[in-house]
């Protein structure tokens, strides 16, 4: 008398096994599998070997990045020995002048050459008395005497500029730069011998 309705849907629950639900298209991953995926790095790599082929790589690049801020001014790159106002203020003093020192490395490639160059015999005893007996002690002594002017009047104006900051190691620092030749000095100079500011490079 009564009859089992048959319908066409299936009523019965999914299979948890099912690896396509309805209406998904694709299984629900669980939440501790998508969590790890997530924290995953995206270039994990499968070795040690290729792992330091990275970090070479990132040390390259950061590298690089400094020095390119660097070059641009930007204190932020620079590091701690060149960092703060009064390193500033003695390397815009030494640079913004001409002292005996900056060209000790120039004329002692010079005196270098000098010895080289097959001379006669007896033009080169002239040569070797006039560079190296005459010419060398004198620039010396200008090296010598020029270094300490420099680093006395550099750690005196910034005591005076600078009334609260440290001045450690200033005066040396202002000496050691004024040694070495203008193109080759790091950071480079901001300004030009007299005090004007460096040109904008196009």
């Amino acid at each position: 008398m009564f009859r089992r309705t048959q319908t066409t849907a299936d009523d019965s629950p999914a299979s948890a096994n099912d690896p396509k639900p309805a209406g998904k298209g694709r299984p629900t991953p669980k939440r501790r599998d998508a969590e790890g995926r997530r924290r995953q790095p995206v270039n994990a790599p499968n070795n040690r070997k290729e792992a330091y082929k990275q970090l070479r790589e990132r040390q390259a690049n950061d590298r690089a990045k400094a020095r390119e801020g660097m070059l641009r001014g930007d204190e932020r790159y620079y590091p701690a020995r060149d960092k703060g106002p009064v390193r500033k203020f003695a390397r815009d003093w030494v640079d913004s002048r001409r002292v005996v020192s900056q060209y000790f490395l120039p004329f002692s490639l010079l005196i270098l050459l000098l010895t080289w160059i097959p001379f006669p015999t007896d033009v080169r005893g002239y040569v070797y008395v006039a560079v190296i007996t005459i010419g060398w002690p004198i620039m010396m002594v200008g090296v010598l005497l020029t270094s300490i002017w420099v680093s006395w009047k550099v750690k005196k104006l910034a005591a005076e500029k600078f009334p609260g900051e440290s001045l450690k190691g200033v005066g040396f620092y202002a000496a050691m730069r004024a040694l070495q030749i203008r193109k080759l000095r790091f950071p480079p100079p901001t300004v030009l011998p007299g005090g004007k500011p460096v040109p904008p490079k196009k």
